[in-house]
């Protein structure tokens, strides 16, 4: 325990957060640095860490890593990272933390593709148990997310590494919000006992308890744990408290800076393609809101909150529409003197 107590102590020369593109950075994060060629390295460094570990620990095949070891999966590009770095600055060890809005439902969840969907005896039951967790988290006003690329490198699998980066998701989850999750853990090393003492349990669906099964991807059998970042285990609560309060003086790094209008409250709506006639229009108005019209013919409209703001769009095309009219204004002002000068009438050779 004391060990933990002094890495967390020094936790902020060590860890660093690489945040997904589009998040919304917490104001407790005091520093934050915009760095694209940063964060593109880190992101490459942390692939190759968890290329090497499940390369030689059996794990991976070579045919699916790419061509120069790197461990690619599509939630890299959305999830926050959490990496314990060496000595040198080098990434050690790392974990990722998905979040998602409590109303996604099973099927856009990376656990979707889990082997266990293939069963039929348990297809169903996995199914009714993440449904019931997303509705627990919806209910109880939080998020529900996913964590997953666990790895430890050869030369800090010794250190508390592995420990840190658990208790260090516990933080951020609370940091953000807080989340119900699931994570799919080893059960062949240290991964699902180590979870499942800080506070993880067993999946369930009504009445029975996943059982743990094979990943022939990862070829390593797996447990699906899940875990409530507002109840970790009793034992470890105070190191969690510690750690999520050092966590606002950790490194965090951003790949773009979004456009001071990007968090705005008011949203775009827009329409889904999918549902709408092609007849139908979202009309602006001038207060910057979206008025819905049918020209020439019906159509159900169907609107969908969607990311920027358009209000803060609009204005900015009146902006330039404006400019525009000035310009052309100041134009044809000049074109009429000149015309009075005469200078129109010389350049033309008219007399």
């Amino acid at each position: 325990m004391l060990r933990l107590l002094e890495c967390i102590a020094t936790v902020e020369q060590r860890l660093v957060l690489v945040a997904p593109p589009h998040a919304t950075i917490p104001d407790v994060f005091r520093r934050v640095t915009v760095d694209s060629d940063r964060h593109r390295k880190l992101i490459h460094e942390l692939q190759a860490v968890r290329g090497g570990v499940y390369l030689n620990g059996g794990y991976l095949r070579a045919l699916d890593a790419s061509p120069n070891g790197l461990h690619q999966i599509p939630e890299d590009d959305r999830s926050w990272h959490l990496l314990m770095t060496n000595a040198r600055g080098h990434v050690g060890s790392c974990a990722w933390y998905l979040e998602h809005e409590n109303t996604t439902s099973f099927r856009n969840l990376r656990v979707h593709k889990c082997p266990l969907t293939q069963h039929i005896e348990w297809r169903d039951q996995l199914h009714a148990a993440v449904e019931t967790e997303i509705g627990h988290a919806r209910r109880h006003g939080l998020r529900y997310a996913e964590l997953g690329g666990w790895a430890v490198s050869k030369e800090r699998r010794s250190s508390s590494d592995g420990f840190m980066l658990a208790l260090a998701a516990y933080g951020l989850s609370r940091v953000l919000g807080g989340a119900l999750g699931i994570t799919a853990a080893n059960a062949t090393n240290a991964s699902s006992s180590m979870l499942r003492r800080l506070g993880g349990s067993y999946l369930e669906a009504p009445g029975t308890t996943l059982p743990a099964y094979f990943d022939p991807t990862y070829n390593t059998t797996v447990e699906l744990l899940r875990f409530d970042s507002r109840r970790p285990s009793a034992k470890y609560v105070h190191l969690i408290e510690l750690l999520r309060s050092e966590l606002t003086r950790v490194p965090v790094i951003v790949r773009w800076q979004p456009r001071p209008d990007y968090y705005q409250t008011v949203a775009t709506t827009r329409m889904l393609p999918s549902r709408a006639s092609s007849r139908d229009r979202l009309i602006p108005s001038r207060d910057g809101s979206c008025q819905s019209r049918s020209i020439g013919g019906g159509g159900a409209m169907h609107l969908a909150l969607y990311g920027t703001t358009y209000q803060a769009r609009t204005e900015a095309n009146l902006i330039r529409l404006r400019s525009r009219s000035m310009c052309c204004t100041r134009s044809a002002e000049r074109r009429r003197d000149a015309w009075r000068n005469g200078a129109l009438r010389r350049s033309s050779g008219w007399s």
